[in-house]
């Protein structure tokens, strides 16, 4: 299917079935990776291997990402993602069919399974991305991102149907989310598959015709020259630097003010403020974007993650703990976007998917790295030394972002 002209109304209508899908995805992604811990400790009996299907998740989707984005350039984004979405049904059957009969090891197996189809919502941003024009690209990654919003406020009204399905159909109640998580990801398949159309591989390439890219007859430059150029290098750095911020610094907060006695009310509270910083203001941080410019954004990102890790050892009253939670999701949004939007404009049509997929793998394995050096930074000196580590990171990112402005401003003086 050859596509010359490229409509409004086709790329809103595409942009809207990756915002609907993603905020179907995600909702049952939240609700399966909320109760792991639980889950794990009642099948095990001992707190030690909570952290485990969690961490095997973050694993799924690491493994996952390089083939789903090989998948996406080899049949097309919308295969690809309706194929990752597919894998977390079986993903939420193996966690229901551990829960039934005790088996912890399938329980681990079935997270594993849902990190892959968290991997396929990781890249339907840059499937938004690819079907505008550059200046129009990170308002598309916001509406995406902004989805994650969406399936987080859903979650906590799904809890109790979800447990009374289960029931309903003879399982243990706690097999509930699991369940709902399933047929979640059947929905989100199917709307992907049926309302994805055309391709926005194919949009993509006509977008980049229309903006004087030849489409080339090859599958694209190798990996290895992608990643050596110095937009690729940047973009993933951004990604990967920024999202082991975040994860080390939110991972343990938790922790930290339950140390200080906090009811559960209030880390809900400072969790929920994380959340909004992180989905909530999405596509208003693209439209500035598109409006100023990558690496601007990017310098005001690590700045904000920056602030955020001087204000978390201030107080463990509650409000300053949520501001600095609700700092550090809006500055690792700032870099998610605007890293994603840079990444995005680097590539080609024909070799975006293994490319995003293999930054995607990185960023999930910064992900897991923060996950699990978090505890280890906080018992050499509690939040203090978690806020240390997040401010020298944040700062170095901040001069690799003004050093690519001044590279960048030298090359088009030079063009």
């Amino acid at each position: 299917m050859s596509i010359q002209n490229v409509s409004a109304a086709i790329q809103r209508r595409l942009i809207f079935v990756l915002f609907l899908a993603q905020s179907i995805i995600g909702a049952g992604q939240i609700l399966s990776f909320t109760f792991l811990p639980i889950v794990a400790t009642a099948l095990t009996g001992n707190e030690r291997w909570a952290g485990v299907p969690a961490t095997l998740t973050m694993l799924g989707r690491a493994v996952a990402a390089y083939p789903i984005g090989w998948l996406m350039d080899k049949v097309g984004r919308r295969l690809g993602l309706s194929t990752g979405y597919f894998i977390s049904i079986l993903g939420g059957l193996f966690c229901v069919a551990a829960i039934n009969g005790n088996l912890f090891w399938l329980l681990c197996l079935g997270a594993a399974f849902n990190g892959v189809a968290r991997s396929s919502g990781e890249q339907a941003r840059f499937a938004a991305a690819e079907i505008m024009p550059p200046d129009r690209r990170a308002k598309a990654i916001g509406w995406i991102v902004l989805a994650g919003t969406v399936g987080a406020l859903g979650t906590p009204f799904m809890t109790t149907p979800a447990g009374n399905l289960a029931e309903a159909y003879g399982f243990p109640r706690a097999a509930g989310p699991y369940l709902m998580a399933g047929i979640l990801s059947l929905v989100a398949s199917l709307v992907v598959f049926i309302l994805l159309r055309p391709d926005p591989k194919q949009i993509g390439l006509a977008v980049a015709g229309q903006h004087g890219h030849k489409h080339a007859t090859g599958p694209g430059r190798p990996l290895r020259e992608i990643f050596s150029t110095t937009s690729v290098i940047v973009a993933t750095i951004v990604l990967v630097v920024s999202q082991l911020i975040m994860t080390l610094i939110m991972v343990i907060m938790p922790l930290h003010m339950h140390h200080f006695a906090h009811p559960d009310s209030n880390i809900t509270l400072a969790l929920t403020a994380h959340t909004f910083g992180m989905f909530g203001l999405s596509n208003l941080t693209g439209w500035f974007i598109d409006h100023s410019s990558r690496h601007t954004m990017i310098v005001v990102g690590s700045l904000v993650l920056a602030l955020s890790a001087m204000i978390a050892p201030l107080s463990p009253a509650l409000f300053p703990v949520a501001l600095a939670l609700f700092l550090l999701g809006l500055g690792w949004n700032f870099c998610f976007i605007a890293g994603s939007s840079l990444l995005s404009d680097a590539l080609a049509p024909e070799e975006r998917g293994r490319a995003q997929g293999a930054n995607e793998m990185v960023v999930a394995i910064a992900a897991g790295i923060g996950s699990l050096s978090s505890g280890s930074v906080f018992a050499l000196g509690g939040i203090i030394s978690v806020s240390i580590m997040g401010l020298a990171v944040s700062l170095g990112l901040a001069l690799v972002a003004v050093w690519a402005m001044r590279q960048q401003g030298r090359v088009l003086a030079s063009s």
